[in-house]
């Protein structure tokens, strides 16, 4: 048992002894990064930032073309001759077309 007793102890002492030198030397290294990061923090002048892209409106989309009046009085002439148009309704709705 006391081998036993002795073999921990002495693991015992060398994992302290490691973690003391490790932090030691991580606190050492830490003071000597913000040291040296400090100044030149400081130093440096403000970044500076491109202006945003001008932002142009979007054509307006092209005016719909507006149908042909010669093909649609030839349509209304063949409804007409079909008989699905009266006179009267053919008469209508070349004046519509035209006044367009």
């Amino acid at each position: 048992m006391p081998g036993l007793l002795r073999g921990v102890a002495r693991t015992a002492v060398v994992a302290g002894t490691a973690t003391a030198v490790s932090n030691r030397v991580s606190r050492r290294q830490a003071n000597r990064w913000s040291q040296q990061s400090e100044p030149q923090y400081y130093e440096q002048p403000p970044p500076q930032y491109a202006a945003p892209p001008v932002q142009y409106a979007a054509p307006a989309p092209a005016p719909a073309d507006a149908p042909d009046p010669i093909a649609q009085l030839t349509q209304l002439a063949e409804l007409k001759n079909q008989g699905i148009l009266t006179e009267a309704e053919f008469q209508a709705q070349k004046a519509k077309i035209l006044a367009m």
